[in-house]
């Protein structure tokens, strides 16, 4: 499993207990921390008095910034565009059809739908429903959220269904028939928890989920992953792996490509540090000897190793981000010859990869602008490389193969901030891909221009940003802009069509910036481990250098600028907030982390240690403290108005942060709003009215303070 994946899934746009399990649990330390804390009466997150005061704000924030007209017609239009039929279905093959989750005005919950390629190619395809999402909460008076299917092959016909109450992260997972389109009475069943699955084959499947007491990590994840056989009851599944409460999560599955069946056991001790270990029929394990934080694809006869610190083996070293291949067999019998398929330099960096039946695909990231490699394997020696090309200039392009156990057809996007997205359809070595779907433009494109800079930051790194603004634009400090931002987990920003700041802040005249600091992956692992830790506040001091260049060039000025992010962005701008007050006019933090005296004590928090460090080890809170936003308000200060938004719901990061925060900050006097959606998990919204209405707030409230 790619650990970049996982780093989205977890951390993020970024399952256990429900939310009435998430509060700290208990430990010294923790207890410390706690004792200057006045607002630990709100880490009840589902407790009356707490609940009363989030409506309470609730209210104040509705009353103040959406009653409008303009915050009406603004909802209305990204609603329309969230629902809009004309957006591109995009589509997984399971089996002989292409699976689509679709979600409209007629079907808020969504659709799980199929249909053929043949069908899928043409401008409206005739979909078959398989689950409608709507129809099955009415019926169980349940607020389902879909959270996936996996379908076991190759005849595809039973699948682990995964559905959320409420959009948090834990879910529930039912077994579902495919030919007959309904739950399988008696099936695998797993109640509400932050479960992982796999199957095994028809009668058996792996599972890590909460057994009982001691059975899931101080993250909130599984610890013991077991092998469960049908008809059983889940107390007798046989364990497989147990790992330590201190790791992140452990889970098992199998690989069903024919001819290279194979078991593999993964344990996450951290965010990128982890051990896979390949599972034999007797049951032993033996761990496949990569560094720990090296990324490993297994597919078919190849084994593919990313590693993320230098990596000397076979009298080589392979520099941090690069690529290299061999044959699986061969390295588990203890061979180290390895061909190299990618090196990055100080532009460029791998951003991800994917199969086809003869084939490789590397997307490749020069200054946060893709390119597409295919390479082909050669029995020794170097791989054939060949170019997919024809992407405009400021763009991003993302292939990916379709059915790698039997063809090499792919999709490919195309899209960038001011160009709709285009879906290719094409068989690599077999001519010309083909446009088989285009995304409509939800704004007018032509009055607005792409350009990418780059600020110098404090240590004189050169950091990228992009800027979207009017062709007509005056360079005079006053134009309202909205600088975005993430910076963590190794996750990269990369062009993608603007539709939502389209229509939100770039028809009103706004500039919109997307910032590529330091912490992300833009230039692969080198650019995510410049800001771990100790090094945290180099992401936030060239959040700064950005801000400061769009001054410095008279794009705008502090009272005209906001600054917006979430999740690990969210706690960015918590930073910006305290830090770098003098920089913006208005800030918006979504779904954060700002507490970070105890953040490893609240939700999944314990999970992030590798990237923001232990605040209980004293000698790491001396620098966390330092970007903690919570620990650092202070009287006296002028601060921008902020704007917290979080989820009820939100069983990563919690809202408990965003509730804090604001208590404190409206208790010194300063100009700070919360709004609370009930609902929604870490996306702060379970459905497009929901999540039309969080944008349209956001947005709202910065046109509000900075124009």
């Amino acid at each position: 499993m790619h650990r970049r994946w996982i780093a989205l899934v977890i951390a993020l746009t970024f399952s256990g207990m429900t939310q009435a399990h998430d509060t700290p649990h208990t430990a010294a330390p923790a207890a410390q921390a706690g004792a200057d804390d006045e607002n630990l009466w709100l880490d009840d997150i589902d407790g009356a008095k707490p609940l009363d005061w989030v409506k309470a704000r609730n209210a104040e924030t509705v009353s103040k910034y959406a009653e409008s007209q303009d915050f009406k017609t603004l909802d209305a239009r990204l609603l329309e565009m969230l629902d809009s039929d004309a957006k591109i279905p995009m589509v997984s093959k399971i089996g002989d059809h292409f699976y689509n989750f679709w979600r409209d005005k007629q079907h808020p919950k969504g659709l799980w739908r199929r249909t053929t390629l043949a069908e899928y190619r043409k401008d409206k395809p005739a979909w078959d429903t398989v689950i409608d999402l709507d129809a099955l909460a009415a019926s169980e008076k349940e607020n389902w959220v879909w959270h996936g299917a996996q379908c076991l092959k190759p005849d595809y016909r039973r699948c682990l269904v995964s559905l959320s109450r409420g959009g948090a992260d834990a879910d529930v997972v039912r077994e579902f028939d495919l030919s007959t389109k309904a739950f399988i009475k008696d099936g695998f069943a797993l109640p509400e928890a932050k479960s992982q699955v796999a199957w095994i084959d028809d009668d058996h499947i792996y599972v890590a989920t909460d057994f009982g007491p001691g059975s899931m990590t101080t993250s909130s994840y599984p610890r013991i992953v077991k092998e469960w056989k049908r008809g059983t009851p889940l107390a007798s599944a046989k364990t497989v792996y147990e790992g330590k409460d201190n790791d992140m999560s452990i889970s098992a599955y199998r690989d069903r490509t024919p001819g290279f069946e194979r078991d593999f056991v993964q344990r996450a001790l951290e965010f990128y540090n982890s051990e896979t270990f390949l599972r034999g029929k007797d049951g032993k394990l033996t761990k496949i000897d990569v560094p720990n934080d090296a990324e490993t694809d297994v597919e078919r006869e190849w084994l593919l190793v990313e590693p993320r610190t230098a990596w000397t083996v076979g009298g080589k070293t392979f520099p941090s981000g690069s690529l290299v291949a061999t044959k699986f067999d061969d390295f588990m019998a203890g061979k180290r010859e390895f061909t190299v398929l990618f090196t990055p330099d100080e532009h460029t960096s791998l951003a991800g990869h994917s199969w086809t039946r003869h084939h490789l695909i590397l997307t490749v990231s020069h200054d946060v602008v893709s390119q597409i490699k295919v390479l082909t394997p050669a029995a020794t020696g170097a791989w054939k490389e060949d170019t997919l090309s024809g992407a405009p200039a400021l763009s991003n392009m993302q292939a990916g193969g379709i059915d790698p156990d039997d063809t090499d057809e792919y999709f490919l996007t195309v899209s960038g901030f001011l160009q709709p997205t285009t879906l290719y359809y094409g068989t690599l070595g077999q001519g010309e891909r083909e446009a088989i779907k285009h995304a409509p433009a939800f704004f007018d494109a032509s009055k607005f221009a792409v350009s990418q800079h780059f600020a110098t930051s404090k240590d004189g790194t050169k950091v990228p940003y992009f800027e979207i603004a009017p062709k007509a634009m005056k360079t005079d400090g006053d134009n309202p802009t909205l600088v975005y931002g993430y910076g963590g987990f190794e996750i990269s920003l990369e062009p993608a069509y603007a539709a939502g700041a389209g229509r939100a802040w770039l028809e009103k005249g706004g500039v919109y910036v997307i910032a590529n600091i330091r912490g992300g992956g833009e230039y692969g692992p080198r650019w995510h481990q410049a800001a771990l830790k100790a090094n945290r506040p180099r992401a936030y001091e060239d959040f700064a250098a950005v801000s400061q260049d769009l001054i410095d060039r008279k794009i705008t000025s502090p009272k005209h600028m906001g600054m917006m992010g979430g999740s690990n962005g969210g706690l960015l701008a918590g930073n910006m907030l305290t830090q770098y007050p003098q920089l913006y006019g208005a800030v918006v933090s979504q779904v954060a982390l700002l507490d970070m005296k105890r953040y490893t004590h609240m939700s999944a928090g314990a999970s992030w240690m590798a990237e923001y460090g232990d605040p209980d080890k004293p000698e790491e809170w001396k620098y966390i403290q330092t970007f903690s936003p919570y620990q650092n308000l202070h009287k006296g200060t002028t601060y921008p108005p902020v704007l917290f938004t979080t989820s009820t719901r939100d069983d990563r990061v919690g809202p408990v942060h965003a509730r804090k925060m604001a208590a404190r900050m409206q208790a010194m006097g300063f100009d700070a709003s919360l709004y609370e959606n009930l609902e929604g998990g870490h996306g702060a919204a379970a459905d497009n009215k929901q999540s039309a209405f969080m944008s349209a707030l956001a947005y709202t409230y910065l046109w509000e303070h900075l124009k």
